[in-house]
């Protein structure tokens, strides 16, 4: 069963709930609550009031539970905290329907108000959570009976990966783990995990093996572990769409960083972590697309003056496509304005500096008030890039950064943007060591990354934009 059908099911019985709800709602107010104001029953009309709502009702629901993350990694829920997001986003939700389009209802008392509130939160949550809680302790169940699982490997090949593998086959109630192999690593010499699982290769090729094999979740169990070598594991993986796990021991190396995954299972501490709250994950992802096609719609006729003034001024294409890296190092191609001359690399890639002789006139002009990217809202768009995030780079320059910061992998995390913390604060860079000192700015932005902060540095570039104080 593949996770769009699994997502589907959710959506459709929280849709199809929340509209039995509305329905429900409707005739205990005609039946409790209007017959006492009017001295007797009502009945039941299909007024325009209730045809827009079967319609308006569950769309906001649904959307609401998407917004709040319940449709996010839907074979990895927890109950518990669904039980209590559920409470917590129906509550949020009813009382939002409640003072949009029940406070002008006619009332016996005010008591009444409470009464419509409570009855409308009550069979919501009734008629949605339960539901979804069946859904997912089937999911749940079929995760346990090894029915479903996630393609996962065993970095290490001594007796810690030995007695984890071990633990893992033991248990009755799966925890997930569909084991496809194991990277040889550590300080141990012996394998003993041959025969056990299929050997994958060393650590030096792990990113290849996670593509590969398409494997969402890498356990560590590497004996003799150094931090400079869970460094470079942790720097290898951190960019790529895995979950990161690792065994207790090197919980001295990892504290702060971390969060047990259950109680009765094989003890497993959570390395990678969620940048993120799911609700502002998917705010973040709805004002990106939002904002994109209203800046497409708005600029249109600026990118068509911009246009005609390129291709009126200088020889070539009026739009400059270059292969960049995005997010998990998915390569993609960056639209802009062209703003140098035709064949300006000619001589093999180089970056741009504030006299750069190969910046045409009007290049020059658009590259300080950042003009030149304004075609970045069509990557937007198409989900490449984000409003904020760190400005992507093309793979030549990404591995000589590498060599020198070996954690610039880490800013694949996250979607590449048409602005960034460290465009704000440093500019752009004309060399390789100025990428570096402005890496540690993006580095700081993915560490606090929040709506409140993607606005601040929104807000930082128009100002930049106005003053024209790009390069």
């Amino acid at each position: 069963m593949s996770k769009q059908i699994q997502v589907f099911r959710y959506i459709l019985f929280d849709f199809l709930g929340s509209a039995a709800a509305w329905v429900v709602f409707n005739l205990y107010r005609k039946k409790f609550i209007e017959s006492q104001l009017f001295g007797g029953d009502i009945p039941f009309s299909l007024d325009t009031k209730f045809l827009l709502g079967i319609i308006i009702f569950p769309v906001f629901w649904v959307a609401l539970f998407g917004l709040a993350g319940f449709y996010h990694n839907v074979y990895r829920k927890s109950r518990l905290k669904e039980l209590s997001a559920s409470i917590g986003y129906t509550l949020l939700g009813s009382l939002l329907i409640f003072f949009a389009m029940l406070l002008d209802d006619y009332i016996v008392s005010y008591r009444s108000y409470y009464r419509i509130l409570l009855s409308l939160y009550v069979l919501v949550f009734a008629l949605t959570y339960i539901p979804r809680l069946l859904l997912t302790m089937r999911t749940i169940h079929r995760i346990h009976s090894r029915k479903i699982g996630f393609p996962s490997i065993i970095v290490g090949n001594g007796e810690m990966a030995l007695n984890l593998y071990s633990e893992l086959k033991s248990e009755p109630k799966s925890q997930g783990y569909l084991l496809v192999g194991y990277i040889i690593a550590g300080a141990d010499n012996r394998d003993l995990m041959s025969g056990k699982l299929p050997c994958l290769g060393k650590l030096e090729g792990i990113a290849s093996v996670v593509r590969q094999q398409r494997v969402e979740e890498v356990l560590l169990a590497i004996d003799g572990e150094s931090s400079e070598m869970l460094t470079q594991i942790i720097n290898e993986l951190l960019s790529l769409n895995v979950l990161i796990k690792a065994i207790p021991s090197m919980y001295d190396y990892l504290a702060g960083r971390v969060k047990m995954t259950g109680i009765f299972n094989a003890p497993l501490l959570n390395i990678s972590f969620e940048l993120m709250p799911p609700w502002q994950l998917n705010l973040k992802r709805t004002m990106d697309y939002s904002v994109g096609v209203l800046a497409m719609c708005l600029l249109l006729p600026l990118m068509v003056v911009l246009a005609i003034v390129i291709k009126i001024t200088s020889r070539g294409s009026v739009f400059y496509r270059q292969e960049r890296v995005g997010q998990f190092g998915k390569p993609f191609t960056l639209l802009k304005f062209r703003s140098m001359y035709t064949d300006a690399e000619a001589n093999g890639p180089a970056l741009s500096s504030k006299t750069d002789a190969r910046v045409t006139p009007v290049g020059r002009f658009m590259r300080k008030t950042r003009l030149d990217e304004l075609p970045n809202f069509i990557n937007v768009i198409k989900g490449e890039m984000s409003l904020v995030g760190p400005r992507p780079e093309r793979q030549f320059f990404i591995d000589q950064i590498i060599k020198i910061a070996p954690h610039y992998v880490h800013l694949q995390k996250v979607k590449p943007g048409i602005t960034s913390w460290g465009q704000v604060k440093y500019g752009y860079a004309e060399n390789v060591t100025q990428m570096v000192v402005r890496l540690k700015y993006d580095l700081l932005y993915i560490e606090n990354m929040s709506l409140f902060v993607d606005f601040k540095i929104i807000i930082y570039t128009l100002i930049t934009v106005v003053r024209g104080r790009g390069v």
